[in-house]
């Protein structure tokens, strides 16, 4: 199956990633290409990005979160020949585990799916020393995959100059160049942009944002260089999976301060019998008519926090729905919004939903960073003996963690115990990944398909 496609890296972060991709699906888009972009590693914002603002279709490959078989199958799965595809990277294109292994590398991926690599450098500062870094950063290309160059913060007659040298020297395309956009930014804060829902007219910025770049870069170049990457004839079809079906309704917030979720979990949920019922903590006055089990995400409730308390028919529902023993589950920003008292970055106190006796607060620092693997302690969700992958990023902090997995960083070792798991609650700050144990998936759906047989019964 052939798709074209290309990734969009860079030596470090802050060099202009997401802002040239956003540009370049407008440019696609406009074009007509039936365009598909994919997030290098675990962050959730770009692609909010390229689904709300673009309307373009955007999930997570990562891998660490999985193999090299099943990343390739993930990045496969829904695709059709014709279809052109544009891949993000993450930090530097060869930073993976630890800041030095190559796993979970923007470089890993592109090696696992076969992409050519765009490489986007700020070459703001620089003269003929941008040659030598890029010349470094071929070196280490063992695969050949970097096939285009395009000079970030650059102006016209300077790039007029050092073009011709650079492909003189070294034997990669100049796809083009970008001059500073000082009037169009992209708002960032610790976890990444701001989502694109707080921005006022990102969708003009972008379009604008687009034209520019259109002046500036050889689209003939870039979609020859998409045009290079491997029809995919030699990756393993993914085997049709009968998976056994748990007819059930799953309540899944979805809101401004609950928005954090891999496409590829929801999907698993489906394929597993789950109907995903799409409900507001912050506007909604109860949960979703006859669900079966809540699933609250990540997202920035923190943000939200007096509305949310304001709420109080929601916390009662989602309270009494939990005291009744329906399935749940609640990662970061969802495990926050459980607690009795959640104390805002001011140390203001607002109720929340008191299902966990408990409070939480910003420490004002980062309290948890990165990858883990989790176990837990008694088999519930997941199969004894084994672990799923899953990420954490949170300044705000609990009372309360929980002690039920035991949590694994997977470059020292260092582990610790987090998590409330019992019966049929899985609560805490790691956000995981279902793919890389789709038994997590199936018995929460299960859990939720008895819970709703129960109901029945009664």
């Amino acid at each position: 199956m052939k798709i074209n496609r290309f990734m969009i890296a860079a030596p470090k972060s802050g060099s202009g990633k997401t802002m040239i991709t956003c540009a370049m699906l407008q440019i696609l888009k406009d074009m007509g290409k039936p365009v598909y972009s994919y997030k290098c590693g675990p962050d959730y914002i770009d692609p909010m990005f390229h689904k709300k603002v673009l309307k373009v279709s955007s999930k997570n490959l990562d891998t660490f979160f999985t193999d090299e078989e099943m990343t390739r199958q993930l990045f496969f799965s829904g695709r059709q020949p014709g279809d052109f595809a544009v891949l993000e990277g993450v930090m530097g294109l060869y930073d993976g585990l630890g800041g030095i292994y190559e796993q979970g590398s923007s470089y890993h991926l592109a090696k696992v799916t076969q992409t050519p690599i765009i490489l986007v450098v700020d070459a703001k500062g620089m003269g003929k020393s941008v040659l030598a870094l890029i010349a470094g950063f071929l070196q280490y290309d063992t695969d050949h995959l970097i096939r285009g160059i395009v000079l970030n913060r650059m102006s016209k007659g300077y790039y007029e100059i050092l073009k011709p040298l650079l492909e003189r020297e070294l034997p990669v395309r100049v796809a083009g160049y970008f001059p500073e956009q000082k009037d169009c930014r992209l708002e960032s804060r610790h976890l990444g942009l701001v989502m694109p829902d707080e921005l006022d007219g990102i969708q003009e910025q972008i379009t604008e944002l687009a034209g520019r770049l259109r002046e500036t870069i050889d689209m003939d170049v870039i979609l020859a260089i998409a045009a290079e990457a491997e029809d995919g004839s030699g990756i393993r079809k993914e085997q049709e999976q009968v998976r056994e079906k748990y007819p059930c309704k799953i309540a899944v917030a979805m809101d401004e301060a609950f928005c954090f979720y891999y496409e590829d979990n929801l999907r698993l949920l489906e394929e597993y019998g789950a109907v995903l019922q799409y409900f507001s903590p912050l506007h909604e006055k109860s949960l979703p008519k006859d669900c079966d089990g809540i699933l609250l995400g990540g997202g920035y409730p923190e943000l939200y926090v007096e509305e949310l308390s304001r709420n109080h028919s929601m916390r009662k529902a989602v309270r009494e729905a939990f005291e009744d023993g329906m399935p749940t589950v609640a990662e970061c920003g969802g495990f926050l919004y459980l607690h009795t008292v959640l104390n805002d970055q001011k140390n203001q106190a607002y109720e929340m939903a008191g299902v966990l006796n408990g409070t939480c607060q910003d420490m004002g620092r980062l309290v948890r960073f990165g990858y883990i693997e989790l176990e837990e302690k008694c088999s519930n969700f997941l199969p004894e003996h084994t672990k799923i992958r899953a990420h954490e990023f949170h300044y705000f902090d609990s009372s309360d963690n929980g002690s039920d997995c035991i949590a694994t960083k997977p470059v020292t070792g260092r582990s610790y115990p987090c998590i409330l798991s019992k019966d049929a609650y899985w609560l805490g700050f790691p956000h995981l990944y279902y793919p890389s144990n789709p038994a997590f998936a199936k018995n929460f759906v299960k859990k939720a398909h008895a819970y709703q047989k129960a109901q029945i019964k009664e």
